[in-house]
């Protein structure tokens, strides 16, 4: 696998999304939380994406549950908490690992793209977040504590 657009993820229902279809879009990929500190990211990430998006940028969340158990609910619930909390309106994905043996193929790939501190290539909490070119390759990761607003400039660098 050499880029984004080599993979293949799971919408919410369990239909394929194919990422070739992103290709020529700046993508933001991010492991979220309904529960978390950190999940009024949600608000930032949906104003980058009605300013960027959707032609030119996007992002994809995709939901996880290992990082201290902050995303129990199923599909249904967390579109519901997403689009009614945070009025979200970019595309949320399956529930899915990204860490361990279960880890989604894109994310191990993500990980070894961009590895963390000191090499890590674990993801260490909700909302880590990897900023992809229009090639479909890995520009830089983001921890959690980095805003949405604050990867605004690098995003408009790759628009």
């Amino acid at each position: 696998m050499t880029s984004v657009a080599d993979f293949t993820v799971e919408l919410p229902g369990g239909d394929p999304l194919d990422l070739s279809t992103r290709k020529g879009k700046v993508l933001l990929i991010v492991n979220t939380a309904s529960k978390c500190g950190f999940t009024p990211q949600y608000e930032g990430l949906e104003e980058l994406y009605k300013q960027y998006g959707p032609d030119e940028f996007e992002v994809l969340a995709f939901p996880s549950n290992q990082f201290g158990a902050q995303e129990p609910g199923d599909a249904e619930e967390i579109a519901n908490f997403c689009s009614l909390t945070y009025d979200v309106t970019f595309p949320l994905m399956k529930k899915v690992d990204v860490n361990g043996p279960g880890a989604i193929p894109l994310y191990q790939w993500l990980k070894g793209e961009a590895p963390g501190l000191m090499g890590s290539k674990r993801i260490k909490w909700n909302f880590t977040k990897f900023l992809v070119d229009r090639e479909g390759n890995v520009v830089r990761r983001y921890g959690p504590t980095d805003t949405p607003k604050s990867i605004a400039r690098d995003i408009e660098a790759l628009i």
